[in-house]
């Protein structure tokens, strides 16, 4: 057997305002072991954001000629805008034993089960649509239009729900990602990503 556990790719999708990048934050805070997908993005930065940290922000036109060179994993329209998770980055960190979490749209998810032929997908609730309206007013960053835009995409997105491995309801904070810390320790006890354990513990005690 190898020594060498598989990486753990993490990947949590939501409708815009469920609050999936505040549990991620959160997540990266409390388990320094894991990276985080840094994706690229055509949408102008938003207040406090750096490029390289929350995205690598790029052009249409260079984004879309890294498209065509297969440079993506997944990538989506979303809003208007496109977003794109680098392949070359991430088959690195998994490879390597790493784990990597993924702040990600439904349609990105979904591509990324493909791409990568593992991992585990969650998907995170706002606690209703007029929570989720009420959220989206709250932050002050979209007119008018835009939430009424984001509503009706959020509908479609909440009906991909069933093709996640869990789903977590973000109507508290701290139990949300007390759910989401859960997921992950559970999955790291998967027997499939410790080989070594039962090599050391079992094989050498039998033989």
């Amino acid at each position: 057997m190898s020594d060498l556990a598989p990486g753990l790719a993490l990947v949590i999708s939501a409708p815009s305002g469920a609050g999936k990048s505040t549990l991620v934050h959160r997540l990266l805070q409390a388990f320094p072991e894991f990276s985080f997908s840094v994706s690229c993005t055509t949408r102008e930065p938003r207040p406090g954001e750096q490029d390289g940290r929350e995205y690598h922000f790029l052009s249409r036109q260079r984004f879309q000629e890294l498209r065509e060179q297969g440079y993506f994993a997944e990538w989506a329209e979303v809003h208007g805008n496109l977003y794109g998770t680098p392949l070359e980055s991430v088959e690195a960190i998994l490879s390597r034993g790493g784990h990597i979490v993924f702040d990600i749209d439904v349609q990105g998810a979904r591509q990324l089960r493909s791409t990568l032929n593992s991992g585990v997908f969650v998907f995170i609730f706002p606690p209703s649509l007029e929570e989720l309206e009420n959220r989206l007013h709250g932050r002050g960053s979209d007119a008018g239009g835009d939430i009424s835009h984001r509503l009706e995409v959020a509908r479609k997105e909440l009906g991909e729900a069933p093709g996640f491995d869990y789903w977590i309801v973000n109507d508290d904070l701290d139990r949300a990602f007390d759910d989401l810390r859960c997921v992950y320790k559970a999955e790291t006890c998967r027997s499939g990503r410790n080989p070594e354990l039962y090599e050391r513990l079992v094989q050498s005690a039998i033989y």
